[in-house]
């Protein structure tokens, strides 16, 4: 059964051409009502009976899905059409961006993976006795409240809410699970008369839901705003005290914490045998919910506020968004492009925001010109996890260019990384930031741009985000055999200093990409540069500080298929005829060992020439055997022991 699609023109302030939609889309697109939420709610209705209908309206989905209940159906699946195509200055056709818009909204997605949060509302207030017992008296008939005091005048004589004594050491977790340790603590002690407190302590700790900090003074957290929980605010502005205030006391019962990231441990190359290689998620994560652990990183649900930045600059794909998963971003990009080139047969330009910047767009159609024709907008949970290979794939299917616009919560240092790097790799693209909160200063530099020529063979690759960046990449340019990229970009060749590489094969033993690789028949240096991670482990444990990396992208088949680095005679043992060893390696051992004390003897010397077994052999048969202990007692019978007896 074909989908209906319910559209509205808003009272004639848009232009829909729902039979040219029909064949675009292959939905059911309805004749275009005028008034569906008000004269017209009977076609609402009479789609809800029907069955699963697509609504063309999302400023009144809170009337449709009313609706839905009172009819006892599921609530209707809703897109914005008219704030994204229909208002628009730009007198151009619509079709292609609508049609586009359409054919996304049919992707089909699983939802976000979750986690119960459970918050029984214990609280810790910080701050000025003042303020901090003032927030306490207001909070104590919602939450369980402590508040935490450096110092008092007179405690208050109440067991409304506990108050204590101390100074706050430190404090880690999220909601529900924070943990805080205070110096010099001192509580309550419930027996005497009057207010009396026991003896100082220090250390003394403690956990709780929520922590309403007022002190006015450094945040607990990096980056206070993303720590669920953690509600801060100016004591001496009132109104931002009521305010968070007001939120704590929202703070009880059951939540549900999005998990943001998927991790692969197996394929993280932060460290080898307790040398560091990538540190990229490590110094990008915003709140620190990414920590060391062993070879590989660990991450903190409970803490991670899903920036994105780290899946964006994880070059192994340990770490991955998942909510969305990246192929859906994928799938998204490459839908939205196909659908928009088979309609127009020209290039569309693509926006990339958040909710923020979906607002914007929405100010900019309802009061300012709307987006131009050919600019198709994407809204995503946060713009960090659109990274280089996400632009360079959306590049690759036929965009012209890509716009980001990033959003309060946005780190603009990682974005600017990884547009710098998609400009490498996209060759004469077109990548830009545009950050602004202004709707009429987007509209100014959106209908301004001049779009470099899209892509002449569209492509829309698939696999991992290495993978989907190379093919990219030789999409965007034809012909090249290879890219110059920033540097610390992930992609790229090693070089090494045969004259000082001993082949030792350290840096084979400790890449976690097995991008370089020995030969077991011969002292042989490989290297396959499409796998190489650029992570640094292999130039960190180097012993001659032989290795140095070149930034670059090979488009060659040679990237694919090993070569080899650098390579030697082998040694043949003296003994046996074996290969085995460095010629080179062995010859100069030999030399530098000649003058030593304990190589005067000419059969120690030979040992070095020797391979593992006939150096044994050859140790076991020589005087002072280091292998030969004294001789073994001989075991004591029975006979022994009554020869003893009858003796005495």
């Amino acid at each position: 059964m074909v989908k209906p699609l319910i559209t509205c023109d808003c009272s004639g302030t848009q232009t829909l051409d729902t039979e040219a939609l029909s064949q675009t889309t292959g939905l059911d697109v309805r004749p275009a009502c005028s008034a569906l939420c008000t004269t017209q709610i009977e076609h609402a209705a009479g789609a809800l009976t029907e069955g699963d209908a697509l609504f063309c309206c999302t400023q009144e989905e809170r009337l449709f899905e009313a609706l839905a209940d009172e009819l006892d159906r599921p609530a209707p699946a809703v897109l914005d059409l008219r704030d994204r195509a229909g208002w628009s200055a730009d007198p151009a056709p619509k079709l292609a961006k609508m049609s586009a818009l359409i054919a996304e909204s049919q992707i089909q997605a699983d939802p976000p993976k979750t986690r119960d949060v459970i918050s029984e509302g214990v609280c810790l207030i910080l701050g000025p006795e003042e303020v901090a017992l003032s927030a306490a008296e207001q909070l104590k008939d919602f939450l369980g409240v402590t508040v935490l005091l450096e110092r008092s005048n007179a405690l208050p004589d109440t067991r409304n809410y506990d108050v204590v004594m101390g100074k706050l050491r430190g404090a880690k977790g999220a909601l529900s699970q924070f943990e805080v340790t205070i110096d010099a603590l001192q509580q309550r002690d419930p027996g005497g008369r009057g207010v009396n407190l026991t003896a100082p302590q220090d250390g003394g700790r403690s956990s709780c839901d929520i922590i309403l900090d007022l002190r006015g003074d450094n945040p607990l957290f990096p980056a206070p705003e993303k720590r669920e929980g953690y509600l801060r605010a100016d004591p001496g502005h009132a109104p931002a005290v009521s305010a968070a205030v007001l939120a704590a006391s929202h703070m009880v019962g059951t939540f549900e914490k999005t998990l943001y990231v998927r991790s692969e441990p197996l394929l993280c190359a932060h460290s080898r045998a307790e040398q560091t290689g990538c540190t990229n998620c490590l110094d990008l994560c915003p709140t620190g919910a990414i920590t060391p652990a062993g070879d590989h990183v660990s991450i903190d649900p409970m803490i991670c506020a899903g920036c994105g930045a780290c899946s964006a600059a994880c070059p192994s794909g340990a770490i991955s968004y998942d909510a969305p998963a990246v192929d859906l971003t994928m799938r998204r990009v490459q839908t939205l492009a196909r659908a928009y080139r088979d309609v127009a047969q020209s290039a569309p330009r693509l926006v990339v925001s958040d909710s923020h910047g979906s607002e914007m767009i929405r100010m900019s159609a309802r009061h300012g010109k709307g987006l131009p024709a050919d600019v198709i907008p994407m809204e995503v949970p946060a713009v960090n996890l659109f990274g280089h290979a996400e632009m360079v794939a959306a590049l690759a299917a036929g965009f012209a260019s890509v716009t980001l616009i990033p959003g309060r919560g946005t780190d603009r240092d990682p974005l600017a990384v990884q547009a710098d790097l998609a400009l490498a790799i996209g060759g004469e693209a077109s990548v830009i930031i545009l950050d602004t909160s202004d709707p009429d200063q987007m509209d100014e530099a959106l209908y301004g741009e001049t779009a470099p020529a899209a892509c002449a063979q569209p492509v829309r690759p698939m696999g991992t985000r290495r993978q989907i960046t190379r093919q990219a990449a030789k999409a965007l340019n034809p012909g090249v055999e290879s890219l110059a990229l920033p540097q610390d970009a992930p992609y790229g060749a090693v070089l090494v200093d045969n004259d000082a590489c001993t082949l030792c094969l350290s840096c084979v033993s400790l890449c976690p990409s097995g991008a370089l690789g020995d030969n077991p028949d011969a002292p042989q240096l490989r290297f396959q540069e499409d796998a190489c991670l650029q992570c640094g482990l292999c130039s960190t444990v180097c012993p001659e500080n032989a290795i140095t990396y070149e930034p670059r992208l090979d488009l060659t088949e040679t990237a694919l298929s090993q070569t080899v680095l650098n390579e030697e005679e082998p040694f043949a043992c003296i003994e046996c005829g074996s290969l085995f060893g460095v010629k080179s390696t062995i010859e100069r051992i030999t030399e530098k060992l000649a003058a030593h004390s304990m190589y005067q003897n000419p059969d120690a010397l030979k040992m070095i020439q020797m391979c593992d077994d006939c150096r044994v052999n050859a140790q076991f048969h020589a005087q002072n055997n280091p292998f030969e202990g004294k001789e073994r007692p001989r075991p004591r019978t029975t006979e022994d022991y009554l020869s003893k007896r009858r003796d005495h």
